[in-house]
């Protein structure tokens, strides 16, 4: 996998999880925060711009948060999708 790939599969699992949240469907909330920090994972060990890297270590620092955060709200649910668009649109600086 690309690290432009792994970048869009994390945008792909952020906007579903913001779904899940804002519809309060949260029974398979863990299991796919679990893959996106598996996806995270890989994209700290690929290849990747210089330009990429303050992203990477921007959104690092916010899932860290999200991951421990259990209240399933409207602000998880916006931080989320934020990175979502984020990532999307900067995949291809990855």
């Amino acid at each position: 996998m690309t690290t432009q790939e792994i970048t869009l599969n994390i945008a792909v699992n952020l906007g579903r999880l913001a779904r899940w949240v804002d519809e309060g469907k949260t029974r398979r909330v863990a299991q796919f925060v679990t893959e996106t920090d598996e996806y995270l994972k890989l994209l700290h060990s690929a290849k990747k711009s210089v330009r990429f890297e303050k992203t990477l270590k921007a959104f690092s620092e916010s899932f860290s948060r999200l991951k421990v955060n259990h209240q399933y709200d409207q602000i998880w649910a916006e931080e989320a999708l934020t990175w979502s668009n984020i990532l999307t649109h900067r995949a291809k600086l990855a």
